[in-house]
């Protein structure tokens, strides 16, 4: 354990010198939550455009935002192996296990903030438009977002293990763009139906935004199937992301 909190340590010193933290994974979700509030309150009542509502759109920007959780950890993580520091580490006691805590431990810590700070934003516009959010919902969502964030955390240490420092962010972008696509955060996947509803149904975003969308509402409909697999979907990248790094570290130490 002691080995653990050295290394998360180290590795929350580095997250708090990066100035991507700050504008991607608590700035910039920010940013899009008031920006989509304003085009909601432009947006004619007659068009029943209800994605944009507050109880929908804070849960889905807090997904969104976790999407750039996984680019920073993947960035902590290549960066480190292009840089031979982790080669280094690899001499000393500390087992896989340790490393992938001790970059999941913080990351997941700033994870919390940043849902923390997306729903504390949504609360204040509320109060401001006017516009009606559940507390109690959101307190529910907060605790269902977690196997969400973890998730992408996973995700990150699986590209930043198995990819260059200048390949991995790339990678990471393509899933960023299909997850807030393919997730329903900026359209509605139910009303389009179709192959595309199938196909956001097959991939674990449409899910974990549906989760947030219904708990934000207090809604229970479909919501075990959507937890059970975001669940899924969470455990097997964890698994794969545990295997690539230990398999990663043994090529390195060979």
């Amino acid at each position: 354990m002691k080995r653990i909190m050295s290394f998360a340590s180290r590795t929350m010193k580095e997250m708090l010198r990066e100035p991507l933290a700050y504008i991607f994974c608590l700035g910039f979700p920010l940013v899009m939550l008031v920006v989509m509030t304003l085009v909601y309150e432009s947006i004619p009542p007659e068009a029943n455009m209800t994605l944009f509502n507050l109880n929908k759109l804070t849960g889905g920007i807090a997904v969104f935002g976790l999407t750039f959780v996984m680019l920073f950890t993947c960035l902590l993580v290549s960066k480190d192996r292009n840089g031979s520091f982790l080669v280094r580490l690899y001499a000393t006691p500390m087992r896989s296990a340790d490393f992938i805590l001790g970059y999941t431990l913080p990351v997941l810590a700033l994870s919390l903030v940043q849902i923390l700070i997306t729903f504390a934003a949504g609360l204040v516009i509320s109060f401001v438009s006017g516009q009606e959010l559940d507390i109690g919902g959101m307190l529910i969502s907060f605790a269902a977002l977690i196997p969400t964030a973890v998730m992408f955390i996973c995700l990150g240490l699986l590209f930043g293990t198995l990819f260059s420092e200048k390949a991995a962010p790339g990678l990471c972008s393509v899933v960023i763009s299909v997850s807030s696509f393919l997730g329903g955060i900026w359209f509605d996947a139910e009303s389009t139906g179709g192959v595309l509803l199938k196909v956001c149904e097959v991939l674990p975003f449409y899910h974990c935004t549906k989760t947030a969308h219904l708990l934000f509402a207090l809604e229970t409909e479909g919501l075990g199937t959507h937890l059970l697999i975001t669940g899924i979907y969470t455990v097997f990248f964890a698994v794969i992301s545990v295997i690539a790094f230990r398999s990663r570290m043994r090529a390195d130490l060979s």
